[in-house]
C-alpha cells in the first residue's frame, strides 16, 4: 500500500509540540542531577545562576544574531521592561531560590514540587483576569479541584515523612543510617527548603505567563532567549554581589562538576529549554509544556535513588501521587475548556492556553 505523499512530514509536524516537551523534561532530569551532585560538593547557588546565564547568553547569542537578523522587531520600552522582569522571576529569583531549595532537600523533592506549576499557573492567571472562572461549569470545577488537591500534595510532601520505601538496587547500604540522616535534614532544613522551591516555582509560573506575553510582542525567540539570559546575568550579578558581600571565593570554580552543572544548565536548562518552551507554547500554551512533568519526576527518582544515594520516603511518595492526580484534573479541565473555545477563538487569543 503506497503512503500518501507528504505523511511522514505530516506526521512530524504533527509531533512536534511532543517532541519538544519530552526534550524539556528529559532535559530538566538530568540538570537536576548534576546539579544537585555539584551543590553536595559545594556550589554557591548565587553565582552558579550568574555563570549559567552567561554561558546560554553565549551559547545562544550568535546563533540569534544570524538567523533572526531580518526578523528581530524594534525594541521598544514595553519591550524592554517584559524582558527586564522576565529576566528577574525565572534566571535570577526562581534559579537561585529553586537550587538554594534543592540544596536543603534532594533533587526527587525538588522536580517533584515542580508540578505544581499548572496550579500556581491557573490562579494567577485567575488573579490577574486572564482565566475566566465559572464555577458553574465543569472544566473550572476541575480546575478548581485540581489546584485544591495539588496544594494539598504539596503540604504532605514537606510535612510526612513515613518509612523508607525500600528499593531493589538500594538494599544493604545502611538504611538505619540513611534514615536518621533523612530525619535530621528534614527536621532542620527540609521545611525551609520546601518553602523556597514553592517560591521559586511561583516565580516560575510567573514566567512562562510573562513570556507568553511578551512573545505576542517580540516574536524573535532565539533573541528573546539570548536578551533574558544577558539582563539575568547582570541582575543576578548584582544579588550575588549584595548578598554575598566580600565572599570573593565564590566566583571561582575548580571542580569538575561545578563546571560542567554550569555549562549543562546554561546551555541546556536555561538557553535551549527558553526556546523549545516558547516554540511549544506558541501552538499548545503553558499547560501543555507542563503536562508531562511527572516524566523528569520519575527519571530523577529513579536515577538520583542510586546515583546519588537519595532515599524515598512513603510520605514523599504519597504527596508525589497527590500532586500528580491534581496536574491532570487541572489539565483536563484546560483541554474541555480548549475544546469548547477552540472553533470560535483566534490562534493569537490562545496563545497563554487559558
Amino acid at each position: 500500500m503506497e503512503m500518501p505523499k507528504g505523511w511522514f512530514w505530516s506526521v512530524c509536524k504533527r509531533g512536534r509540540p511532543y517532541i519538544g516537551v519530552l526534550f524539556l523534561q528529559l532535559g530538566y532530569a538530568i540538570n537536576n542531577l548534576i546539579v544537585k551532585s555539584a551543590l553536595n560538593e559545594g556550589l554557591n547557588p548565587y553565582t552558579f545562576s550568574v555563570y549559567r546565564n552567561i554561558a546560554a547568553a553565549v551559547a545562544f547569542g550568535p546563533f540569534a544574531l544570524y538567523f533572526e537578523r531580518k526578523i528581530r522587531s524594534q525594541m521598544t520600552f514595553s519591550v524592554f521592561w517584559k524582558i527586564s522582569l522576565l529576566a528577574l522571576i525565572e534566571p535570577v529569583l526562581d534559579q537561585i531560590l529553586y537550587y538554594t531549595g534543592m540544596k536543603y532537600t534532594t533533587a526527587t523533592f525538588a522536580i517533584a514540587m515542580c508540578n505544581v506549576l499548572p496550579a500556581l499557573t491557573f490562579v494567577m492567571a485567575w488573579i490577574f483576569r486572564l482565566e475566566k472562572v465559572n464555577v458553574k461549569k465543569l472544566h473550572s470545577q476541575g480546575k478548581i479541584l485540581g489546584t485544591l488537591i495539588t496544594v494539598g500534595g504539596a503540604m504532605v510532601m514537606t510535612l510526612v515523612n513515613g518509612p523508607l520505601v525500600p528499593l531493589p538496587w538500594t538494599k544493604g547500604t545502611g538504611v538505619h543510617q540513611v534514615v536518621a540522616s533523612t530525619a535530621l535534614v528534614s527536621q532542620d532544613q527540609h521545611i525551609k527548603g520546601a518553602i523556597m522551591i514553592t517560591a521559586g516555582c511561583f516565580c516560575w509560573a510567573s514566567f512562562y505567563i510573562l513570556q507568553a506575553m511578551t512573545l505576542k510582542e517580540y516574536p524573535a525567540q532565539l533573541s528573546l532567549t539570548t536578551l533574558i539570559c544577558m539582563m539575568g546575568a547582570l541582575q543576578g550579578t548584582v544579588v550575588t554581589l549584595l548578598i554575598e558581600n566580600g565572599k570573593s571565593g565564590i566566583w571561582s570554580m575548580h571542580k569538575r562538576t561545578e563546571i560542567i552543572a554550569t555549562l549543562y544548565s546554561g546551555i541546556i536548562r536555561s538557553g535551549a529549554s527558553y526556546y523549545v518552551s516558547g516554540l511549544v507554547m506558541k501552538e499548545k500554551g503553558p499547560f501543555f509544556v507542563t503536562a508531562f512533568n511527572p516524566l523528569g519526576m520519575v527519571i530523577v527518582a529513579i536515577v538520583s535513588s542510586f546515583a546519588l544515594a537519595e532515599r524515598l520516603l512513603l510520605g514523599r511518595v504519597v504527596g508525589a501521587f497527590i500532586i500528580v492526580l491534581g496536574l491532570y484534573l487541572i489539565i483536563w479541565g484546560e483541554m474541555q475548556l480548549l475544546d469548547i473555545c477552540s472553533t470560535s477563538l483566534p490562534h493569537d487569543t490562545r496563545i497563554l492556553g487559558l
